[in-house]
């Protein structure tokens, strides 16, 4: 097969030829016509730009590029137009510890207890419990949105225990349950609107990040937090296709963010939590949600980038871990977990907005 350079070579000599044979005939014939010498000549040079532009493909980017004197900064603008930045957060050294938690069970049949970790990093952080008059204060005026499977539904009903009393859960409790649907809440003595929306799949969270982005920037939520993956891995075990769903996500979610540069909404990823096949309730999902699937669909979240541990909008919160450190003693079908892993899911995310707020309680 000819390589590039010698066809490059070849048509440079065919267009020497085609160019200089014609034009020395013409002018031995058409010297005293310079009209008609002219014009042929000019024929000619169309006929060897025609010739050589297939072996020469780069050579209208390199005219247009000469043409132009701001082609660079024009490059530049066209890639950034394509990578919206994602606005920074304040940094801090804490988070990377904010689930440094253990877990302690006094007997086979008491409730798990969990902390913070007493090594010196997660204590330096301060890390605490927010309690409920402290939780008012921080989320006063806030409205959060909670989107994805029955693991974002936990995590909303989370929330809601934190912030009601024992009298008020119960009908809010029923509400939130009821199958595949959304749920509002507005408590006006506390300022403060919590939306959960039935979004099991990622394109149902990519639709509604692209809804909110159409409004304004100050009628927007203050906190989004996001989880999916349980459905797909039952409904298409296709770990492929879920990295291509996710990275369309984080496209959206950073467009999001990035309209919105001066007081970006806080954004969480509640990740998948940690699977027994043994105890999953049809043969169906223990035949598609296994330890190796699991890990697939892990790796592409990571590999998506969407997660702010590798460049992206989203704080983990790290359900996986959670339940793991809760153990197959707080699940009862395998799947969803005992409260007190979504309590901790909370509290993680209360003190990372208490961090990123910089405020303290």
């Amino acid at each position: 097969m000819m390589g590039p350079a010698l066809a490059s070579q070849l048509g440079v000599l065919a267009a020497c030829i085609v160019l200089f044979l014609p034009l020395g005939m013409a002018g031995w014939h058409l010297s005293r016509n310079k009209v008609l010498f002219f014009s042929g000549a000019l024929f000619i040079s169309l006929a060897v730009v025609v010739h050589l532009a297939p072996h020469l493909p780069s050579l209208s980017v390199f005219l247009l590029s000469s043409l132009s004197p701001s082609s660079d900064a024009g490059a530049n603008s066209s890639s950034s137009s394509s990578s919206d930045p994602i606005p920074a957060v304040p940094f801090s050294s804490c988070i990377p510890f904010l689930h440094d938690i253990t877990w302690h069970r006094e007997t086979p049949s008491s409730s798990v207890t969990w902390q913070w970790a007493p090594e010196a990093h997660a204590a330096a952080c301060d890390f605490q419990r927010v309690p409920r008059p402290d939780a008012s204060v921080l989320l006063n005026g806030s409205w959060i949105v909670v989107a994805g499977d029955s693991q974002a539904r936990l995590l909303t009903l989370a929330v809601l225990r934190l912030l009601l009393d024992s009298v008020a859960l119960p009908p809010v409790e029923a509400d939130l349950f009821r199958r595949h649907s959304d749920y509002h809440a507005s408590l006006s003595d506390r300022g403060f609107t919590i939306d959960f929306v039935w979004a099991p799949f990622e394109s149902n969270l990519t639709d509604l990040l692209r809804v909110l982005r159409r409004r304004s920037p100050a009628s927007r939520p203050d906190v989004v937090v996001l989880g999916s993956g349980l459905w797909h891995m039952l409904h298409f075990a296709n770990s492929s296709l879920y990295g291509e769903s996710l990275t369309s996500l984080k496209r959206a979610a950073v467009a999001l963010l990035s309209t919105a540069p001066a007081q970006p909404p806080h954004m969480f990823w509640l990740g998948l939590p940690t699977l027994v096949n043994s105890m999953l309730n049809t043969e169906e999902k223990r035949a598609r949600m296994n330890d190796t699937v699991w890990d697939e669909y892990d790796r592409e979240l990571g590999e998506s980038t969407i997660l702010r541990s590798d460049g992206g909008p989203c704080l983990l919160l790290d359900i996986g871990s959670l339940s793991h450190g809760c153990g197959r003693g707080c699940t009862a079908d395998g799947m969803h977990y005992d409260s007190v892993v979504y309590e901790a899911a909370l509290h993680i995310m209360l003190n990372a907005l208490l961090i990123e707020s910089q405020q303290r309680i």
